[in-house]
């Protein structure tokens, strides 16, 4: 019986903390600052259980995003073209109640890095 109530316990307290962990599910506005180089960009995330899919528009095309979710930590990244030479960025961020995400991010294979913020995307007046 002990057993069973411990293990109805750790259920309901693991569901409640997956409930209070933030989503990135929606479009967000990317400001990176890289190596003294600013950009922005959107993305649009989709958050399946700790799995992140979706994708970003670069200057010249939209390219696939893959990421991870562990708790309050997120990863993500995706490959793309700059004049020639093929890139991987990869993200890093701390997720907090904010509604603001903020993290590293590195450039490969230059292994440059640099910061980024995100914030909700508003939508566009139509």
């Amino acid at each position: 019986m002990k057993a069973l109530f411990a293990s109805a316990a750790l259920l309901f307290a693991s569901s409640a903390f997956a409930a209070g962990a933030p989503s990135l599910t929606g479009e967000w506005s990317i400001h990176n600052n890289v190596a003294g180089n600013e950009s922005d960009q959107v993305c649009k995330f989709v958050q399946t259980d700790n799995k992140l899919s979706g994708s970003c528009k670069t200057a010249d095309s939209e390219v696939p995003v893959t990421g991870t979710l562990d708790g309050n930590k997120a990863t993500w990244k995706y490959d793309m073209d700059y004049n020639g030479t093929a890139l991987t960025l990869t993200y890093t961020a701390t997720l907090d109640d904010s509604g603001k995400i903020a993290g590293s991010v590195e450039v490969q294979p230059f292994g440059v890095t640099g910061e980024f913020t995100a914030t909700p995307a508003k939508e566009s007046s139509k």
